[in-house]
């Protein structure tokens, strides 16, 4: 439930939304700042595909685990407390990064990363939400998400690259970009407001058995499993590409990094593009839409080869769909879907779901076939799982205020709550 002083205040608005999509842009920046950097990790620390695979999916098996975890409780204490430490905690892991010594200290600082990330995504969602307009409860949740790929899939692969030509090693890297968070941590602290309303704290403390109410509403099982294939589109490509493009096609350190800003440029476009399109046309069609856009674009990805300006434009495409999805998907689709009182929760395993399967289990299934069967077919899991989400998504039920009736609302949240 959200302080409705919150609600009319649209200067706090604004400031809320802004600290928080830097917060998760910096999520983005420290979690995949490591594949443009992997290539030049694989000589100094003896590692392969499948340690590749393994890093990433750790990260998000943990994400996916505290997403559901860190997402109820933040309904009971509020989001500043989870918030705050959260994102002072991945910072310092992102800059812990620089100083593994081997494939085994990688794992642990990635997977305690992924708690602290884990952490901050469901409660910094819902923050959005509760100090969100309805009328622009979709954009806004939009803008606050689309920096995730800005930072981590645009300028994370150029940060990477550039950086390189003028830091003695890759550990460097890991951390100059760990930085930004401290900063950001304390503008926080001055800044946010507790997001949940006391009376409604006192009252989620009480509640922990309405879990189940969450599982009763169609839209929110049916989320889980796109998040699912959406994830495994955009983090197998996020992932294994840099590999694919330096290893199989054969460009340079710098023309994979221009290729690859393109995930986060695009994504960037995607994740408040799409959102916001569906404020007008509706969440399912533009959920149908966007998975069948991406998987007619992936499929035209396999088939070019090492074209950067091409490939580029492509790949900008094929995740504008995909990340525009995510956050379709753990924005408006969730938190309209979700019962009074558990919108962090809802969140929480929606995109726990999503990154057990399609950020954690995903890319150590492509770092496997990477290894088995060359890094070329890893495009085909990717292909999979985006043509999977066009099935799922028919069965959504439409949630969107300017497409649905205040008694179909109601009735929908009576359902939910029986």
């Amino acid at each position: 439930m959200a302080d409705p002083k919150m609600k009319s205040d649209t200067s706090y608005e604004w400031k809320a939304v802004t600290l928080l999509g830097l917060g998760f842009g910096l999520v983005g920046l420290d979690r995949w700042i490591i594949a443009p950097l992997f290539p030049f990790m694989m000589k100094d620390l003896n590692l392969g595909y499948q340690d590749l695979g393994n890093l990433i999916g750790i990260l998000g098996l943990c994400w996916g685990v505290f997403a559901i975890v860190m997402g109820g409780v933040s309904d009971r204490i509020g989001r500043r407390k989870v918030l705050i430490p959260a994102i002072l905690l991945f910072s310092l892991l992102s800059g812990l990064s620089g100083l593994a010594t081997g494939l085994a200290s990688l794992i642990i600082i990635r997977a305690i990363m992924g708690l602290t990330e884990g952490s901050y995504c469901p409660t910094s969602f819902a923050a959005t939400n509760e100090a969100s307009a309805p009328k622009r409860r979709g954009f806004n949740q939009g803008i606050q998400q689309c920096t995730f790929a800005l930072f981590g899939l645009g300028f994370g692969p150029i940060i990477a690259t550039q950086l390189m030509a003028v830091v003695p090693s890759w550990r460097w890297v890991f951390l100059i970009v760990a930085i930004p968070g401290f900063i950001l941590g304390t503008l926080m602290y001055f800044v946010l407001r507790d997001a949940v309303a006391q009376n409604a704290v006192a009252q989620n403390t009480k509640s922990g058995g309405r879990w189940v109410e969450i599982f009763r509403s169609r839209n929110i099982v049916l989320s889980m499993a796109a998040l699912l294939c959406a994830m495994t589109g955009v983090f197998v490509l996020s992932a294994m590409v840099p590999n694919y493009l330096v290893d199989y096609l054969h460009l340079t350190p710098g023309q994979m990094g221009f290729v690859m800003s393109a995930i986060g440029f695009g994504g960037f476009v995607g994740q408040f593009g799409i959102p916001g399109l569906s404020d007008v046309f509706g969440r399912k069609i533009m959920a149908i839409l966007s998975f069948l856009g991406a998987a007619i674009l992936l499929y035209i990805f396999t088939m070019i080869g090492a074209n950067p300006p091409a490939l580029f434009a492509v790949l900008f495409v094929v995740t504008f769909f995909c990340l525009g999805l995510i956050a379709l998907l753990t924005g408006p689709i969730a938190t309209e879907s979700a019962p009074a009182g558990l919108v962090s929760s809802a969140i929480g395993i929606v995109v726990g779901a999503g990154e057990i399967f399609g950020g954690g289990v995903a890319p150590v299934i492509a770092g496997f076939i990477a290894q088995r069967y060359g890094i070329q077919n890893i495009l085909y899991l990717a292909l999979s799982g985006v043509s999977l989400g066009i099935v799922v998504c028919l069965f959504l039920k439409e949630t969107a205020p300017t497409k649905v009736t205040p008694s179909e609302r109601d009735r929908s949240l009576w359902v939910a709550a029986q």
